[in-house]
């Protein structure tokens, strides 16, 4: 009875969409408003935190950025693509899924994820200065039947989006595609440094409609072939150029430092990235993740608050830039902090292995040994989950970037081991190299913690 319900709901959710969409050409707020209406019975239910009154009010100016942005989303992508990212993104991972997964963490009394990250591969065709992925080595892979059953473990739970990093994920593109098929009700996003995209792959991409790209891009030429090579700018444009023509779904995955942070952040940024037809970008604080790794290019604390109020201005739904953007360290306030640990995600290695979070190498578990759920009550998952927030300042959110004290003793007490076959870094190597980074963000987190009208300090969790 529930199966029979929940198809006849994404089967009148379809159908809804397809109303509103033959409506865009004649009517366009209207065909919005209608499709919003619809989305905000199931958001309602779901105490999701999101400002429904003002996105409707910018919704319902056609001179907003919001108006503009989604305008821009349906002008430029595929009917197919966009139907099948409202049918899966939205009812199934956001509305769906979001009850399920609530569901299951009362009745597990352990984390659930919202989403599950993995490696498909720890093979790249590039050799990128500072990888933390490189660390892994080149010769780990997960079989399709390894990922199509975590996949299916993961729905019973209500966990319906999927995202793929590496190693270079599309060096597996044929089999990324066929866990498309095999899953036609899942959204996927692939991190991927977009030089394997091709004519023949968008063709893929449209017509599966449910595998969205994350290029990743540290600047423009200059700048970004220093790190990734030369030539790898004008194939991520050429990449860029392809997706666009054939109307797929894709963004940007940025890695922001100490050298390249205003430039990834400046309007001529924005605007080429809006040219080229990207729907959204997530930027990602630089972590000092291996043996090797320097925390000098850590953005300084003046750089970390221009980043901070740089990002809700040009996200702003009323006079921003119009692309949708969000920075995992920076928005801790609007996901109740670390999301690491099953919290609302984690990662798989190439080996199997997992992770509570992409940068924390650390884990006791491995999906050729345990289920899922085993994986989210090992001893590891439960020391986030029982610790978690780490901080009551939620701009403070990380146990090793601004809390360092807090990685060393969950991994002690969980008896996790280091995953990095390369070269094993203890947690306590690894947090000393944030130890003066979180002194010096401390007091200036907790001053714009009180500026945005919040009261609790900056308390740390599990000292």
């Amino acid at each position: 009875m529930a199966t029979m319900k929940h198809k006849m709901g994404r089967a009148a959710f379809g159908k809804a969409f397809d109303i509103a969409y033959d409506r865009i050409q004649t009517d366009r707020k209207k065909a919005y408003m209608e499709l919003f209406g619809l989305a905000e019975k199931y958001i309602d239910g779901l105490n999701m935190g999101v400002d429904l009154t003002r996105f409707k009010e910018c919704l319902e100016d056609e001179n907003s950025m919001l108006f503009k942005y989604i305008s821009r989303i349906v002008d430029e992508t595929d009917r197919h693509v966009l139907k099948t990212f409202v049918l899966n993104f939205l009812y199934e991972a956001m509305f769906c899924g979001t009850k399920k997964m609530h569901e299951a963490r009362e009745k597990y009394q352990c984390n659930v994820p919202w989403l599950i990250l993995m490696d498909p591969t720890s093979a790249c065709n590039l050799r990128c200065t500072g990888c933390w992925a490189a660390e892994y080595g080149y010769k780990m892979n997960l079989t399709v039947d390894e990922m199509n059953n975590l996949i299916q473990q993961g729905k019973e739970l209500g966990i319906y989006y999927y995202m793929y990093t590496g190693g270079e994920p599309l060096v597996r593109k044929d089999d990324l595609i066929k866990l498309c098929e095999m899953n036609p009700d899942c959204a996927f996003v692939s991190f991927t440094n977009g030089t394997l995209v091709d004519e023949a792959f968008c063709k893929e991409l449209k017509r599966v409609g449910n595998l969205y790209l994350a290029i990743s891009l540290e600047g423009f030429e200059d700048t970004n072939d220093a790190r990734r090579g030369q030539g790898v700018y004008q194939k991520v444009m050429h990449a860029m150029d392809l997706l666009k023509e054939n109307g797929c779904l894709f963004g940007t995955s940025i890695a922001y430092t100490r050298k390249n942070i205003e430039l990834v952040t400046s309007d001529d940024f924005l605007n080429m990235e809006i040219e080229k037809g990207v729907k959204f970008s997530m930027y990602f604080h630089l972590m000092p993740v291996g043996m090797d790794a320097s925390p000098d290019l850590m953005p300084t604390m003046e750089q970390r608050v221009y980043m901070y109020n740089r990002l809700r201005q040009f996200r702003n739904m009323k006079d921003g830039n119009g692309l949708f953007a969000f920075d995992f360290q920076n928005d801790g306030e609007y996901v109740g902090g670390c999301i690491a640990g099953g919290r609302n995600y984690f990662h798989i290695n190439a080996n199997g292995d997992a992770e509570p979070c992409v940068f924390i190498h650390y884990s006791n578990t491995n999906i050729r040994k345990n289920t899922l759920l085993e994986i989210l009550q090992s001893p590891l998952f439960m020391a986030y989950h029982n610790n978690q927030p780490f901080n009551d300042n939620l701009l403070r959110p990380c146990p090793m970037l601004e809390n360092p004290q807090i990685l060393p003793k969950l991994v002690k007490e969980s008896g996790a081991k280091s995953t990095d076959l390369q070269a094993p870094e203890t947690p306590e190597h690894l947090c000393a190299k944030c130890e003066a980074y979180a002194k010096h963000w401390a007091p200036i987190a907790d001053d714009l913690w009180k500026k945005s009208g919040h009261t609790t300090g900056g308390e740390a969790q599990a000292e």
